[in-house]
């Protein structure tokens, strides 16, 4: 047992299950048990923002290659195939094009993000977030809405005047 800050921890060589701290007060949690909910509530929430932004890039090339087809199917059987005229298809060169301008997005994101994090002189991601914090003005909070105020309901958001 020993004393850091205002924690005490319990026996640090124990597995990984069995880690306590106790704080001033003398009441004990888990770490273990409080990190792991805390990365698997991460990981669920990017698996699920994953999906959901999967399912939508694929639903809106889906639709803009349907609206296509329908539009003018001679045109769009063209692009699809290479010909003597047009060495590359325009599936092909669409595909090229998608890869590099995603190339040059990332990059230039990266590059960007990478200046202002030299540029602030920070060391960590709390760091940057609490100077972001002082540059910026705060976001301000909803007030509660009075209570003559009528609740909230899509229907009457959507009903028509």
């Amino acid at each position: 047992m020993f004393y850091s800050g205002h924690r005490m921890f319990v026996n640090m060589a124990a597995p990984r299950e069995e880690i306590a701290h106790s704080n001033v007060n003398g009441e004990c949690s888990s770490l273990s048990g409080e990190n792991e909910e805390n990365t698997l509530l991460l990981v669920k929430g990017g698996i699920f923002l994953g999906t959901v932004a999967a399912a939508g890039m694929v639903a809106g090339f889906g639709t803009t290659l349907s609206v296509a087809k329908k539009k003018s199917p001679d045109w769009f059987n063209k692009g699809v195939t290479a010909t003597a005229a047009v060495p590359e298809s325009g599936a092909s060169l669409a595909l090229r094009a998608l890869g590099r301008g995603s190339l040059y997005a990332w990059c230039g994101v990266g590059l960007i993000s990478f200046a202002v994090w030299k540029a602030m002189g920070v060391h960590s991601l709390k760091e940057f977030r609490e100077r972001m914090q002082s540059f910026f003005p705060p976001i301000p909070r909803n007030k509660e809405p009075p209570a003559s105020a009528e609740p909230f309901s899509w229907e009457n958001l959507f009903k028509s005047k």
